[in-house]
């Protein structure tokens, strides 16, 4: 009997799959908070437009930039396994896992940049 190792799990590979998984339980979290603001509309203006004015807090301004990280790592990861799963195997899968995060970062510190 072989001995169980964990050696797989320093592969960037792996951690793209870890990361694709954990954006994922992240931002299913994050859905009935979005609910929950979308339904403070139906209460009137006048809180919905409290709700807006606390947005502009730089907590959640910077919240907000992570939520576009996850959105980004979530979707290139998706992205990814569509790519594992319907075409042939390449060397440079490696590279395309970590250019996905360089873009997600990118996007996400596009995004702060332009919400502050």
């Amino acid at each position: 009997m072989r001995p169980h190792t964990t050696s797989h799990r320093r592969d960037a590979l792996w951690l793209a799959f870890l990361v694709h998984r954990i954006s994922g339980l992240a931002l299913a979290c994050f859905l009935p908070l979005h609910f929950l603001a979308l339904g403070l509309a139906i209460r009137g203006e006048a809180t919905l437009d409290g709700f807006l004015k606390w947005t502009a807090n730089p907590l959640v301004k910077l919240a907000e930039t992570g939520l576009v990280f996850l959105l980004a790592v979530h979707m290139l990861g998706g992205m990814r396994v569509l790519v594992i799963e319907n075409m042939p195997w390449r060397d440079g899968q490696k590279r395309f896992a970590t250019g996905a995060l360089a873009f997600a970062i990118i996007a996400a510190a596009v995004f702060l940049v332009r919400a502050a």
